[in-house]
């Protein structure tokens, strides 16, 4: 469905919490044991209502320097601001499944997720903030994890700070399962796992690549569909690095078709008629699809899972390439 796009500015919340340190914050400064106890809130966010005086430690009006001795009484009241100065934008948003804690969202290829250079508005910041302006409320937007800007497919966004700091913790710990669709070059004979690191590349800065000293990144791959150039695959990630999949894959001579950084080798199976070279040709974009995400729910540990099928650009190439295998089946039996 696509969600409705209400209007008007987000408003504080007023915010009141108790509680009592333990031992095992002892020598820690206020705010450090803050930042543990309450993992919803930035540790600048918290200094912030310390310098303040919206925390009070036993009563009295602390430092965020002071040391925890153990014990000590802890009550918060404190105004939650906006953490954003991105603005709301009325943009349709594809919304899944809905409910206090959540979005799942369906992204479309061309739209980029966080405002940057050359990419100040118009992003999926700015829509989610049109579509619930209370999300100004919330780290980034509500948003925990990122896909490209040509990269189709779901993502959750947090509708709380408390939804928020679950997510994050859960996709740190690898609890937040993500499953993708991706069309390559080449035919692959079976399926496997890349586990190969991944950092930027070190001549070209706006690429990643396969490099010893990068981030640990763990890839697995399988097999859906063959056809005579190219190979339909289901890739899982334990690992979230940037640009991943594209670049494990290429690193194992099967880049992504269409893809502009690093699916730089074109090659149509030999005797493709117009119709497979036309759906190549018009295909300019990776052809990668987050189809599947499963997690717990941040607020209420239930078990969720989100399916979407390939949108029509992707439905298209492989509906091409379909026929393509058919029709030189058919050439060989004559």
């Amino acid at each position: 469905m696509t969600a409705p796009l209400p209007t008007g500015a987000p408003q504080a919340e007023f915010r009141t919490h108790e509680i009592e340190l333990t031992l095992d914050q002892v020598g820690l400064r206020l705010d450090q044991a803050l930042a543990r106890a309450f993992p919803q809130y930035s540790r600048a966010r918290l200094q912030g209502w310390i310098e303040a005086g919206a925390v009070k430690v036993d009563g009295r009006v602390p430092r965020p320097r002071d040391r925890i001795q153990g014990g000590e009484h802890v009550r918060i009241q404190a105004l939650l601001a906006p953490e954003t100065r991105v603005s709301a934008e009325d943009m349709p948003v594809d919304v899944i499944y809905k409910d206090r804690g959540i979005f799942i969202i369906n992204k479309p290829a061309g739209l980029v997720v966080h405002p940057g250079a050359g990419n100040a508005s118009h992003t999926l910041q700015n829509a989610l903030l049109g579509l619930d302006p209370k999300l100004a409320l919330v780290p980034r937007a509500g948003l925990v994890h990122r896909l490209d800007k040509d990269t189709s497919g779901l993502m959750v966004v947090a509708r709380t700070p408390e939804a928020h700091a679950a997510l994050v913790e859960a996709i740190s710990e690898r609890r937040v399962e993500r499953a993708y669709l991706a069309i390559c070059v080449g035919v692959m004979t079976g399926g496997g796992s890349v586990d190969e690191p991944i950092g930027r590349h070190r001549s070209l800065r706006t690429r990643m690549a396969v490099r010893g000293d990068g981030r640990a990144a763990v890839t697995h791959y399988r097999v859906l569909k063959r056809f005579r150039g190219h190979t339909l695959v289901r890739a899982e990630l334990e690992t979230g690095r940037t640009h991943q999949i594209r670049v494990h894959l290429d690193h194992i001579g099967f880049p992504l078709v269409g893809d502009p950084v690093y699916g730089t080798r074109r090659r149509n199976p030999k005797g493709a008629g117009p119709a497979l070279i036309a759906a190549l040709d018009s295909f300019k974009r990776q052809a990668l699809h987050a189809t599947r995400l499963a997690l717990e729910h941040p607020l209420t540990g239930k078990a969720l899972e989100f399916e979407v099928p390939v949108p029509a650009d992707m439905a298209s190439l492989l509906e091409a390439l379909e026929a393509d295998a058919k029709e030189a089946g058919a050439v060989k039996r004559r």
